[in-house]
């Protein structure tokens, strides 16, 4: 892949722009430069818009104090975008253009971002993979859902998009891709405008190159609604994955690395004793999903089922064998989980795990395994995807961090300390 055409933090950006070193336009102008470079091989971008040039001249015109001015972002096909499509990576969508933008899309722009377009995702934010080929090794997955967005912020075409999350759709591609990522808290953003699979699971998220990036952008796109800087927590309790899948060696590797990595930081760390919640989680998140997603999909299942991928076609059957009492009891027990974690937490602890087993894995029919994010999902918490760590192959590793709602400024300084100390590491033997 081409260098990237950022290669300053977001703040840095809006900053040379606000002093008039450079204009939006010029960032943008770049944006798209690589992105109509990269795209024959990266395959991120399911439709660019034509009105960007009109977009960030209505941005340079203003005389406001944007916190995202000429900032590049790419839309998740998932969510609306005025005068374009949401096609949901399915064919039996409508080719119409939507109407207006969704609301996340609209408090970006009112920031001063610019929309360059439509990033691929898979088929109702389910398994089937996109043409999108991993930034890092095109020969290898980018995962999904929210494979575009993740692939063209790791190739470093643009410095922001946005992703949505489910089951593990922005954890397992951030990555896979080397990007950091932030997976709001359920229920902490309107998700109106974004087609979804799951009311109980479905949230918003951020895809940035950087953990600074992450925060920065979150902040001003949340304003007042912020999490208050707190400084470090007291404590990061290590997760390794309850063995809910088989862990790659560099993950392990990775995982070995990090306790003295956190007493670095000035952290007490300890190991997460908590195997049968979260194996219990991972359990009842797949039967909520297929449960609310059969239902959520309903129509589409009943009238085009020969269209759909068999991937999304077997998790809306599945989900109609699974009886409403099942479903409320794992609910239940979500409650209940989160509740016990809170105390285990405490208000000034979080958890330090893998993000996904390993490495993306090779070959682009398939979109690896989200089984490590389906717990912390389903209790609805915020999670930031730290990139830095690599193997010797050049693959990166992401490592998640999960805390409390509420509790973000955690996440974001325990993040970047950590990234930085990752990229400085030694890789990762395969």
């Amino acid at each position: 892949m081409n260098a990237p055409v950022v290669d300053v933090s977001i703040e840095d950006q809006v900053r040379s722009v606000r002093t008039g070193s450079t204009t939006a336009t010029e960032f943008v102008s770049r944006a798209r430069t690589a992105i109509d470079a990269q795209e024959p091989v990266l395959q991120a971008w399911v439709q660019l818009s034509s009105t960007t040039a009109e977009d960030v001249a209505t941005i340079d015109a203003d005389r406001r104090d944007l916190p995202l001015r000429g900032v590049s972002v790419g839309v998740k096909d998932l969510i609306d975008v005025a005068g374009m499509p949401t096609r949901a990576g399915s064919p039996v969508t409508s080719a119409a253009a939507a109407v207006a933008d969704a609301p996340c899309v609209e408090r970006l722009r009112s920031l001063g971002a610019v929309v360059q377009g439509k990033t691929v995702t898979t088929e109702f934010g389910y398994f089937r993979p996109g043409p999108t080929r991993n930034p890092h090794a095109p020969e290898h997955t980018p995962g999904g859902s929210s494979s575009g967005s993740a692939a063209a912020v790791g190739a470093g075409t643009v410095p922001l998009a946005l992703g949505t999350q489910t089951a593990g759709s922005l954890t397992r591609p951030a990555s896979y891709c080397g990007t950091a990522g932030l997976v709001l808290a359920h229920g902490s953003t309107e998700m109106a405008g974004i087609v979804g699979l799951s009311d109980s699971l479905d949230s918003l998220g951020l895809l940035t190159r950087t953990v600074a990036d992450l925060r920065y952008v979150h902040d001003a796109f949340l304003g007042s609604a912020a999490a208050v800087q707190s400084g470090l927590p007291e404590c990061a309790f290590v997760w390794g994955g309850s063995y809910l899948g088989y862990l790659d060696p560099p993950m392990i590797a990775l995982l070995g690395r990090l306790p003295s990595v956190l007493a670095g930081l000035g952290l007490h760390s300890e190991m997460l004793d908590w195997d049968d919640h979260v194996q219990t989680l991972a359990e009842d998140h797949a039967t909520i999903m297929a449960f609310e997603a059969a239902r959520t999909r309903a129509r589409e299942f009943e009238r085009q089922r020969d269209d759909l991928s068999p991937q999304i076609r077997d998790l809306l059957q599945q989900g109609q064998t699974i009886s409403v009492s099942d479903h409320t009891a794992a609910l239940i027990r979500r409650d209940r989980s989160r509740e016990l974690l809170g105390e285990i937490l405490d208000g000034s602890s979080l958890i330090v795990g893998p993000a996904a087993t390993g490495p993306a894995p090779k070959g682009l029919s398939a979109t690896g395994s989200p089984i490590l994010s389906r717990p912390w999902q389903l209790l609805g918490l915020p999670v930031v995807i730290v990139p830095g760590a690599r193997t010797t192959a050049g693959l990166p590793l992401g490592i998640q961090l999960v805390g409390l709602p509420g509790r973000e400024d955690d996440l974001f300084e325990v993040g970047e300390r950590l990234e930085a100390i990752l990229r400085e590491s030694p890789p990762l033997d395969e």
